[in-house]
């Protein structure tokens, strides 16, 4: 069973307030909840705290995590954005509450219900300043800076690093996010896991900009979402059918080209799959820039070694 809970919090007592964190949340929760195929996802429960009439105290929130990560879970998502202060080298999600003295709940907190969970994979994900503390030495509370298995923690910012809204009143962070969870991150399969969450977000700062940081102990990627494959699977399958071997050269005419006469529709199908193959990388054209020449000059076209490696989980049943 998949669990999220997602939190934004835009209202508080003795914080400045912000503007975004609830549309954050909120405009994260239906990528969640539902697949790109509109099959179910994450179970989500969503929590904003927009102004002084619905805070979200410390308690509340510590209580909301022991329940994400009690019993009867197999997968947890926990999604924070807020304000985030600076401890002793740990960093606490500020609740409504939070006073400079007690800001709300330190993420060493959050590891401590995490270490003692039964829950076998969790992803920490936190839109607030100085997040990148999160997995330093001090909030790991020991000289190793180990997670435990199954634990992944994405942050919007290293530990000295503020996180910036933007003027259309989101986090600059969860915008880029959501673009990454909307297929964005997706692999050639259509899988989005954290890794790939990752790699987006960090391609999407410059160097003068916050830093996204990514930490985790884990043996196998789950799916954060699962998107249409880039390639439909039965023309993937195709791949070891058109290149019987990783070093096989394609042979290609005119014929398969649809605009050339006479035509040749057995071919011209084949060609439409090699395109697909094109746009995700998967092939190149001998010696031409593009596939159309590749046809009509008679060459052929190859796979790169992203294409190898797709051939192999072809050959193997993976696909």
């Amino acid at each position: 069973m998949k669990r999220a809970l997602l939190v934004g919090i835009d209202s508080y007592t003795s914080f400045n307030n912000l503007g975004g964190c609830a549309n954050d949340a909120e405009a994260l929760e239906p990528l969640l909840a539902r697949n790109e195929d509109n099959s179910p996802n994450f179970d989500c429960r969503t929590l904003t705290a927009r102004d002084a009439r619905k805070p979200i105290s410390r308690d509340a929130l510590l209580e909301q995590i022991h329940e994400l990560l009690g019993p009867g879970g197999t997968f947890a998502l926990f999604y924070f954005a807020g304000h985030g202060a600076p401890v002793n080298g740990d960093v606490s999600l500020v609740a409504s509450n939070g006073t400079t003295t007690t800001p709300g709940v330190l993420f060493s907190e959050i590891l401590t219900v995490i270490n003692s969970s039964p829950v076998n994979e969790v992803v920490v994900i936190l839109d607030c300043c100085f997040s990148g503390g999160a997995t330093t030495i001090g909030a790991l509370g020991n000289q190793l800076a180990n997670l435990r298995p199954g634990l992944s923690v994405l942050t919007a910012s290293r530990n000295d690093q503020v996180s910036m809204e933007t003027i259309h009143g989101r986090g600059q962070f969860s915008t880029y996010l959501e673009g990454a969870l909307d297929a964005g991150a997706a692999d050639v399969l259509g899988h989005v896991n954290v890794s790939g969450l990752y790699a987006y977000l960090s391609e999407s700062f410059g160097p003068w900009e916050q830093r996204p940081t990514f930490k985790a102990n884990i043996d196998r990627l789950q799916d954060i979402r699962k998107c249409d494959p880039r390639v439909p699977l039965e023309t993937l399958r195709k791949l070891t059918e058109w290149f019987p071997a990783t070093d096989y050269d394609f042979a290609l005419d005119p014929s398969f080209e649809p605009t050339a006469e006479p035509n040749h529709p057995e071919n011209e199908h084949v060609f439409s799959g090699l395109q697909k193959f094109r746009s995700c990388r998967l092939i190149e054209p001998i010696d031409e820039e593009h596939l159309y020449f590749a046809a009509m000059h008679s060459k052929g076209c190859r796979l790169t070694a992203l294409g190898k490696h797709y051939w192999r989980q072809v050959t193997a049943g993976r696909i």
